[in-house]
């Protein structure tokens, strides 16, 4: 299965999983499994032994992974493993179906766990120890267990600032504006439950307002005629009055690298802003899975995806910052800076509580 290239600021599908997926884990699944090699009366082995998979390797990433070609030929040419790419949903999917094929893994190595999941792969036992020489030093305040980071990002509301100069209307700038009477009705969010943008934005709610604070906080997003749609594509490009889209609301939860999408021809300006003191970091990791038949091409995987040609294309094709000090493109020094002052929450607090804050925000918002 060939990985999804990016065409948009960020595609991610939602973490439900489809049955198209299902379908094709179950089918990755049952290719993966070996078989017991028979014996005789005297318990010799009467069968061949299964095949060697030490020059075949599978990736598995979630559905917004996207390196240029040229670079994935490169790896398998360098490399000489026969690389397969399995994509099984957006990153909330691609942990669940690790862990529901732990016992006959779906591949060799993973790249899309975030920090909202990688505490939960972790427990689960679903990911090898590896710590990569290709890592920088100035990376490491990334790292994470067993995990290797690969990119990073903010996660924040968008604004259409067109609109609101066409409207007089000030930019927001806090999650409290949010709830002020002259921002009613602008906003659209995407579900926590079937979207990482989404469940991002609700962390972000959670770190700023604590557990005892954020439904509140909703309700009152809620009064103020927030809207919610199943998934980032649908916010951004259906009901988003920026970009792309002709939607009504001009403020919509995307990323701070998505006005760097929205630069006008002439390159000079930007239509949209990401209101940076929203924002909450998101990195994304690779790991060894346990249990995968290639280990040694795993790594070399992982060290690829660390390689200077690699980080220097995540900006353009995934729209995330590398991990590594590569140069940027020039729109992103200028239209697509990242928080000072991101908002975060302990990867070991998101993991115990993840499942139930999204519970409670349901029957909050969604009732």
């Amino acid at each position: 299965m060939s990985s999804t290239r990016l065409q948009s600021p960020r595609t991610p599908s939602g973490i439900t999983t489809t049955l198209a997926a299902l379908t094709a884990t179950a089918a990755l699944a049952a290719c993966s499994q070996t078989t017991t090699p028979g014996t005789d009366s005297d318990g010799a082995n009467t069968s061949a032994p299964p095949a060697s998979t030490s020059t075949e390797l599978t990736v598995v990433t979630h559905d917004s992974f996207a390196i240029p070609e040229e670079l994935q030929t490169r790896f398998a040419e360098e490399s000489g493993l026969d690389v397969t790419y399995v994509a099984p949903g957006d990153g909330g999917a691609l942990v669940n179906q690790l862990i529901l094929t732990k016992d006959s893994p779906l591949g060799d190595v993973v790249y899309g766990i975030d920090n909202s999941f990688s505490s939960r792969a972790v427990a689960e036992g679903v990911i090898a120890d590896y710590d990569s020489p290709a890592l920088p030093d100035d990376a490491s305040q990334f790292d994470t267990e067993a995990l290797v980071p690969i990119d990073f990002g903010d996660v924040c509301i968008n604004a259409d600032t067109t609109w609101f100069e066409d409207n007089s209307i000030p930019v927001p700038t806090t999650l409290d504006d949010l709830t002020e009477p002259e921002y009613e009705d602008l906003l659209v969010v995407s579900n926590p439950a079937s979207s990482s943008p989404g469940l991002s934005f609700l962390l972000a709610t959670i770190a700023t307002k604590g557990e005892d604070g954020y439904l509140d906080y909703w309700g009152q997003l809620v009064d103020n005629g927030v809207s919610v749609v199943q998934g980032w594509s649908d916010a951004y490009y259906t009901e988003f009055s920026g970009a792309d889209g002709e939607g009504p609301r001009p403020l919509v939860v995307s990323y701070a690298t998505s006005p760097a999408y929205t630069v006008t021809e002439d390159g000079t300006e930007s239509t949209t802003e990401a209101l940076l003191d929203t924002c909450f970091r998101q990195v994304e990791y690779a790991g060894v899975i346990e249990g995968a038949q290639n280990v040694e091409g795993a790594q070399q995987f992982i060290d690829f995806l660390l390689s200077d040609d690699v980080q220097a294309s995540i900006p353009e094709n995934m729209f995330m910052y590398p991990v590594t000090g590569v140069d940027l493109p020039q729109e992103w020094a200028d239209f697509a800076p990242l928080s000072e002052d991101p908002l975060s929450l302990d990867p070991e607090q998101i993991s115990e509580n993840r499942d139930t804050w999204i519970q409670d925000w349901t029957a909050q918002v969604i009732g």
